[in-house]
Order: structure tokens, then C-alpha cells, then sequence
């Protein structure tokens, strides 16, 4: 199943505030639901009576909660259990496949977004569970225990998890200055967030410790990192240029620190999500 671009646009934008009904008053244990588009779209702050598990096949999708910022890298998949408020952009040229469980299936998602990595069989499983559309008007014995069987493999992937994601505070000074930072990833220095936000460099290494558990200095290097994910997975980018791009002098520096936030290199990251040898 491949949802079309324009009749995905509509159902994206349907989700604006509050409870997001995905399965329209239909009790099924579990479902699936495709998305292909175009352009960019940027969903309102919103959350389901089920668990969702979405699989980035291309592109790049965001997650925001109160607690962080997830970025979604092809090849991966965002654990978001039911109730919890997010707000979901799905990049240009974004291809995804969301299952849906009812919350029983999964008993243990608990409450914040995960990313986690995909073995082949949760990928060959997801993608099998595109036959059963969660917008279905008939179910079955079938998809119950199909559906039954995901949540037990989910459940075991959740175990997984990568840290992909920039921590998040209600304070508004932080708030300011992870924004900054993010914004100005190419050159940004402390001194300039300081500057941008009016307080010293000794008071936003203090807040930025106590209200978000990094140093700022960790802070940039993960959001360089978190961007360049999103850079290599443009095939028109080498290696280099992503890592001017977002901040690094050195190519030998950014292998590094890529490597220790994701375990491979930036070129076996590249040929891995574009599926070249």
C-alpha cells in the first residue's frame, strides 16, 4: 500500500491538537499506515490511544516531545507510546511506514520516544504489515495474531535503543540557547550564545548541566552529529562537505565523533541508508 502524496498531506494535517483517532472507532489490535510525499510537513502537538512504531525507508523525520528532540535516520525506527504529546516533521522526499498497536500489546513501551535500531526481521515485519492499512473496514483472525506476534518483537527492540535525540528544558534562557546553537551549527562558539542570550559563559555552562545533564560543548557536538545524519542522507553530499557543513575542520575529528555517537564511520553510515556496496 502507498498512500498517495496529496490524499497523506490531508492526513497529516488532520493531526493538529489532542487525541488523534488513527483507528476511526475500529477496535483492531493493529495497523499500518504509509506515507509518501514531497514536501515538507510539520504536524501539530497531538497523541494516539495506541502505540506507534514509524520506519523511516527514506529521508528524515523528527519527533518533538517536552522531554527532547529525536532525529529518525533512515533505516531506523521512533518508539512513541500512546498518550504521549508530539509533534512529528516529515522532511522533503520522506518515505515512512507507521504500525500501530493496541496499547495491550505492548505492555512495557514506557512513556518517552525511543529510537531504536532495526533488525531484519522487525523491517521484513513491518513491511509485512502494510497489507493490513490501519484505515481498514474489515479484520481478522489473521491480523490479530499477526499483529500479537509484532508487539513481542517490538517489545525486545525497545531494549535497543540509540541515543539520537537533544535534550529538552522548559527554561527559557536554555531554550534560547539550544536554539541558537542548533541554528548556527557551522561556526557557532560560546561566546556567541552568550552574547545571543544575554548571560555569561560561566551561568549557560551551569544551566545548560542542571536542566538539560550535558555540558554545552556535548550539546553541539550531538546536534552536529544529529545534522549530519540528516546531510549524508542527501547523495549529492560527500563526506567533506557535511562535515564542513555542520562545524567540523577536520574530516579525521568528525569520523570520530560520529563514530562514537553511532557506532560506524560517516562513509559506512552514507553507504549503508543509500544501499550501495
Amino acid at each position: 500500500m502507498t498512500v498517495p502524496a496529496d490524499s497523506a498531506k490531508d492526513q497529516v494535517l488532520t493531526a493538529t491538537t489532542g487525541l488523534v483517532n488513527l483507528r476511526e472507532n475500529r477496535r483492531w489490535a493493529g495497523g499500518s499506515q504509509v506515507y509518501d510525499g514531497g514536501e515538507q510537513l510539520v504536524t501539530g502537538w497531538h497523541f494516539h490511544d495506541v502505540h506507534e512504531i514509524e520506519y523511516a525507508g527514506r529521508g528524515m523525520v523528527e519527533v518533538k516531545t517536552e522531554a527532547g528532540h529525536y532525529l529518525l535516520p533512515p533505516h531506523q525506527a521512533a518508539w512513541i507510546p500512546a498518550g504521549l504529546n508530539h509533534q512529528t516533521t516529515l522532511n522533503a522526499g520522506v518515505q515512512t511506514l507507521a504500525v500501530l498497536f493496541d496499547p495491550g500489546l505492548v505492555p512495557v513501551a514506557g512513556n518517552r520516544v525511543r529510537i531504536i535500531a532495526v533488525s531484519t526481521l522487525l523491517r521484513e515485519m513491518m513491511l509485512y504489515s502494510a497489507r493490513w492499512p490501519i484505515s481498514r473496514t474489515e479484520s481478522g483472525v489473521e491480523a490479530d495474531s499477526f499483529f500479537q506476534a509484532l508487539g513481542c518483537v517490538v517489545a525486545e527492540a525497545l531494549d535497543d535503543e540509540w541515543p539520537l535525540h537533544l535534550p529538552a528544558s522548559g527554561d527559557p534562557v536554555v531554550t534560547a540557547a539550544a536554539d541558537y546553537t542548533r541554528a548556527h551549527l557551522g561556526y557557532v562558539t560560546l561566546r556567541d550564545v552568550t552574547r545571543a542570550v544575554g548571560v555569561s559563559e560561566r551561568t549557560l555552562r551551569r544551566i545548560f548541566s542542571a536542566h538539560l545533564g550535558m555540558s554545552w560543548r556535548s550539546y553541539l557536538l550531538r546536534a552536529r552529529v544529529l545534522r549530519s545524519m540528516s546531510l549524508l542522507a542527501q547523495q549529492d553530499r560527500s563526506v567533506l562537505e557535511v562535515a564542513i557543513a555542520v562545524g567540523f575542520d577536520d574530516a579525521g575529528a568528525f569520523a570520530r565523533s560520529f563514530a562514537r555517537h553511532c557506532g560506524e564511520t560517516p562513509s559506512a553510515y552514507k553507504r549503508r541508508i543509500s544501499g550501495t556496496p
